[in-house]
Formats: structure tokens, sequence, C-alpha cells
């Protein structure tokens, strides 16, 4: 159709074999059950389910919200920047970054929604009682926009006009780089957590967004070809080798500011600053940071990324994957590393560091966020699929 939107034009019937249908019954699964967990913690108390105490406020479920935000921002800034400069080999990739922003803002969204004890009255209260001098007011609220900015021009897309989601496209990119600075400005500006305070964290998590978005955008461009039993037209693999580089770059960019972060530390400053960063070197978290964050997350993808040259779709998705693993656990040791360290150090019958492990049901609420991410991929490749492989869609 050259204007409106069909399912018989867009949906690939062929896509739901009976591998999507068993795949969508477990991802289905995973997030009905994790939301049941979430919705049963506003019942019994959250106390009761999560580990997270006055001590350390925020545990898995923040760090899990950060990792789906950031990931959806890099994957709205690059599929804007291929549309805006079309003609690139990042463009056959561009409609499935914007489905896939679009679900990893709402799996964020689900996520926090349950770690909130009263997400409605922040609903209501976001927009009857606005704090215009807080950065979670203006984070949530840029986010929310972002959300409604992609939703339309996903839809723009489906339906062919094609300029309009353009504007949109760009409107939501900008709104989602705002919203996530003020993400960082929200761990930032907090003085009283040197591990957190400073004016790098804005930033890194802009390159973090870059990293994760190219990588996602490799890793479910290979999945869907996978779900097709076909090999990627040429144009579809150039474009995966753009992002490949583009990953590649991140990694050493995030690499270096990670080093220049963590060895700040311990050229001045508060001194609960350097014990929370020896927490990740040597400390409690160090299998956290150093197998996970830097060997899976950042060292092992970019040698692999090197040594293949790029020039095997697998090889590119299995380091897509590696860095997207890295980034996740590297938001929970950045959120856990800042509270760790009690603020009353010194006193007697304080320990070094304070206890935190995620229970067993904040496991299960992220995989609520991680289960409507499967889920929604793979109805998008039933019913939108089309709209990401025809040369025309983009």
């Amino acid at each position: 159709m050259a204007n409106g939107f069909s399912l018989a034009t867009a949906a690939e019937p062929e896509v739901a074999g009976s591998m999507v249908k068993s795949l969508s019954i477990f991802f289905g699964l995973m997030m009905a059950i994790g939301v049941g967990v979430g919705l049963a913690g506003f019942i019994v108390g959250h106390e009761h389910l999560f580990n997270n105490t006055r001590e350390v406020p925020w545990g898995l479920l923040i760090a899990t919200y950060a990792f789906f935000a950031i990931t959806s921002t890099g994957l709205c800034l690059l599929a804007a920047i291929s549309h805006v400069f079309g003609g690139n080999n990042l463009a056959p990739l561009a409609n499935r970054m914007v489905w896939i922003s679009l679900i990893t803002i709402l799996s964020a969204f689900v996520v926090i929604g349950m770690e909130i004890e009263s997400p409605w009255r922040m609903a209501i209260y976001n927009v009857i009682s606005p704090n215009i001098t807080s950065n979670i007011w203006w984070m949530g609220t840029l986010y929310g926009l972002a959300l409604a900015f992609i939703l339309l021009e996903f839809w723009l897309i489906l339906t062919r006009h094609f300029a309009l989601a353009l504007a949109l496209g760009v409107l939501g990119a900008l709104a989602e780089v705002a919203a996530n600075t003020c993400l960082g400005g929200v761990f930032s500006t907090l003085a009283s957590r040197p591990f957190w305070y400073g004016a790098q964290l804005p930033v890194y998590f802009l390159a973090c967004a870059f990293l994760s978005g190219a990588a996602a955008a490799i890793l479910f461009t290979h999945y869907a070809y996978l779900l097709r039993g076909r090999d990627m037209e040429p144009h579809v693999f150039s474009g995966v080798q753009a992002a490949g580089k583009i990953l590649l770059l991140m990694i050493i960019l995030v690499t270096v500011a990670t080093f220049w972060r963590m060895a700040s530390f311990y050229v001045g400053g508060a001194d609960d600053g350097r014990i929370a960063a020896n927490a990740l070197y040597s400390g409690p978290l160090s299998f956290n940071f150093w197998t996970l964050e830097v060997g899976v997350g950042l060292a092992a993808p970019a040698l692999l990324l090197a040594m293949t040259r790029m020039r095997s779709v697998g090889a590119m998705s299995a380091a897509a994957l590696m860095s997207l693993v890295g980034m996740f656990i590297a938001r929970l040791d950045m959120v856990i590393g800042g509270q760790i360290v009690p603020q009353q150090l010194g006193f007697d019958g304080l320990p070094v560091y304070l206890n935190y492990a995620p229970s067993g049901y904040e496991w299960l609420v992220v995989l609520a966020g991680i289960g409507l991410c499967g889920l929604a991929f793979l109805q998008g490749e039933r019913f939108f699929g089309k709209s990401f492989t025809e040369p025309a869609a983009h």
C-alpha cells in the first residue's frame, strides 16, 4: 500500500514457525512470571521480596533499568543518524533498530515499574507536581517523551510516511540523549556518593549507549536471519559490518573511560571513592569487574572483532552478545559500588563494605524485562518483518 498499514503487506507468516512459537511461549512465560513477582511485591511489600535496605536502596532492578534505557538510547541514535544521512551502510538496519529501541525502553519501564513502591503516584505527580530541578523528574519525563516519539515514528514507518517519520525520529533521538544524560546526572550529582560524583558519568553513559546500541543492532539482525533460515543479503551484511566497526570503536573508548575513571580515585578525592574502587579491583565486586565487565564485556569482544576482521556474522554476533553482558554487569557494578561503602565509615562496628546480593525474586523481575524484549522481537519479525527487510522501507 502506498499509504496506510496492513498486516498483509508487512507481515511475514513464514517466520511464525514452530521454533518462533516455542520461543514466544518461553519468553511470554518469563515475562508473566516476572510481572507476577513484581505485582506480588506491591501486596506483600517490596522489603519481603527484594534485598534492598535503607543503606543500599538501589539494587539489581535499578541497574537493569539503566541497562535497557541506555541500550534504547543507542539504538535510537544510530537509527536516527542512519535515517538522516541516508544512503549509508547502516540504513538497512535502521527500521529494526527503531523497533528494538521501542521495546527496550518498554522493558526498562516494566522493570522500574516493579521496583518503585508506588509507580502510579509517580505517574500522577510527575504531571501535576513537576520538579524541574530534579534529574529524576527530567529523566522520567524525557524518556516518556522519547517513547511517544519512537512509537509514532515506527507507526509512520509502517504507514510509509517516511519524511514525517524522519522528523519524529530526530525528536526521539534528541529526547533520548537528554534523558540519557539526566540518567547519568542522577548519579553524578550525588556528592555524598564519591564513587558516582563528578562530570564523567553523563558522557560515559552516552558512550555506553552507542556501544550497547551497536551490539544490539548486530545481535538482533543476526537472530532475525537465523529465524528465517537464510543468509544475509550483501547490503545487510555491510550494515552489520558498519555496526561492528562502531562497536569496536566504542569498546576502545569505553575501555579508556573506564581506566581513567577508576584511576582517578587513586590520585586524590574522598577516601570513600577509593574504597569503593577497591571493591571492584580486589573486593567483593572484583569477579564482576575483572571477569565479566572487563574480560567478557570489553577485552574478549574487541579481540574477536579484530581477529576476525568483521568478516563473520557469527563472530560479530558473539562479540555483540558478550558486550551486552558486559554492559549489564557494568551497570550493576556502578550501582552497587556506589553504595556498599558505609557513609559513616570509621564508626565502631561498621564493616568496610555493606552486604548486598540480589534476591531470586529480583532476578525474576529482571526476566520480565528480558521476556518482554524477546517476545516483542519475535512478534515484530512476524508481523512487521517486511518493513525491516524491504529496501523501499529504508
